[in-house]
This record gives C-alpha cells, sequence and structure tokens, in this order.
C-alpha cells in the first residue's frame, strides 16, 4: 500500500481527480471488475462523464495502491485484492487497532464515548432483531468513531483505507455463523476497557477483535470471494 501525503489526499477527496480515482476504487473493491479485467480508459471516462485525463490518473494512483497492473502499449488490468493480501490485512490491521484503541483510551472525548456507547446498544437491538444491514452499518461505525478518537490523522487514514480494502469480506461475515453478535460483544468490552481508562486492556481487546474475525472468515471460507491466494 503507497503512502501519500496527508494535506494533498484531503485536497484530492473532493476534486475531480480525487472523485473519480474513489469511484473505480470503489467499484474494484466491490468486485465489480473482475480479476485480470481490463480497464478501459475511454469507457470508465464516459461513464463517469470525465475525460481520459483524470481516469488516466487515477489509475496511476490505483496502480501505486497495488489494485490495478498498467501494462505500457497494453492497457490497466485488475489486481485487486486476493485472499492472501486479505490475510496481510487483518495481521496488520490487528496491530494498529490495537494501537489506536490505546490512544483512543487516551483521547476520547465524552461525545465519542457517547456515541460509542449508542452504538454498541443499537447493534444489541439489531442483533435481536436480525436486522443484518443495520448490524453491519453499526459496526462500520463502531470502528470509525475508535479511529477519530485515537487523535492521529495518520494512524486514521491508514485504518479507514484497510477498513475499506475489506469491506465487502467484512459484510459477508458480519451475516455469517452469529459473528455480528460476538462482534457486538467484543465492541462492548473495548468500550468498557476505554471507559475504565485502561488503555493496555483496550489494546489487547481491540487486536483480538480483529484476529477473531479473521478466524471467523477463514473458518467459514469466506476470503473465497476474493479469488485465490495468489500474489
Amino acid at each position: 500500500m503507497a503512502n501519500y501525503d496527508v494535506k494533498q489526499e484531503v485536497t484530492d477527496k473532493y476534486s475531480l481527480r480525487g472523485r473519480v480515482f474513489n469511484k473505480i476504487r470503489e467499484d474494484i473493491l466491490d468486485g465489480k471488475y473482475r480479476d485480470h479485467e481490463e480497464l478501459k480508459e475511454i469507457a470508465i471516462g464516459e461513464e463517469l462523464g470525465v475525460s481520459r485525463t483524470p481516469v488516466r490518473e487515477a489509475f496511476r494512483q490505483l496502480e501505486l495502491e497495488g489494485l490495478i497492473q498498467i501494462v505500457p502499449n497494453k492497457g490497466a488490468y485488475v489486481t485487486g485484492i486476493t485472499a492472501k493480501d486479505v490475510q496481510d490485512i487483518y495481521m496488520i490491521r490487528s496491530l494498529l487497532e490495537g494501537l489506536c484503541a490505546k490512544w483512543a483510551t487516551e483521547n476520547i472525548t465524552r461525545e465519542q464515548l457517547e456515541e460509542m456507547e449508542e452504538n454498541v446498544y443499537l447493534a444489541d437491538f439489531h442483533a435481536s432483531k436480525g436486522h443484518l444491514d443495520q448490524m453491519a452499518d453499526l459496526d462500520n461505525r463502531f470502528h470509525h468513531i475508535l479511529y477519530e478518537a485515537c487523535n492521529s490523522k495518520q494512524l486514521e487514514r491508514l485504518l479507514v483505507d484497510f477498513h475499506e480494502y475489506v469491506l465487502r469480506v467484512r459484510k459477508k461475515t458480519l451475516t455469517n455463523g452469529g459473528r455480528g453478535k460476538t462482534s457486538n460483544d467484543e465492541h462492548r468490552s473495548i468500550m468498557e476497557a476505554i471507559k475504565e481508562n485502561d488503555k493496555d486492556k483496550a489494546q489487547e481487546l481491540a487486536n483480538e477483535h480483529i484476529i477473531n474475525a479473521y478466524d471467523n472468515m477463514v473458518k467459514n471460507g469466506l476470503y473465497n470471494i476474493y479469488g485465490t491466494n495468489e500474489n
């Protein structure tokens, strides 16, 4: 994964280039394009209502992220996220989420903690009703509250990116084998550790939470939605 200048990334987010890049990346991660499929500048430009220039610039950025490969004189081809990539992301993310929870314990605001508590209670309610889509949305929001609370733009950016890379498999995981309810129980434990100002416990629980999510994914064979283990 490439490291980008944070100020430039914020500026680009709402620019034409940024919007084109984010849309193509979202389509790749959502599975709109198959592995090794060629991405055509003209077709994508027409679909998005833009010229080839911002599409070409987006391709370069996507290549830096490892989501496509540009072959000179041939074209741009999707490489996407492999099962091995998912494993790597979860292992790295487990360490970063632990650090994030530790820093969040030191920096979380009253408003953020109140939103975190409400999030956990709402997820419990939707779990009792079998509302899987709402649970997935609340799960995403819990992690984003945690990222915001750590008070580090650099760490938040990294975690948001990793979170998005595996969003498709995360949605599958949360609706399989009762993982959604278990995941929220783990969120509650992390939240309680933060409330108790126990940063070491919060770090350990957040680390275990991501490892448990990955283990559940492997147990249920859900990594197969990303294809093979090839790099």
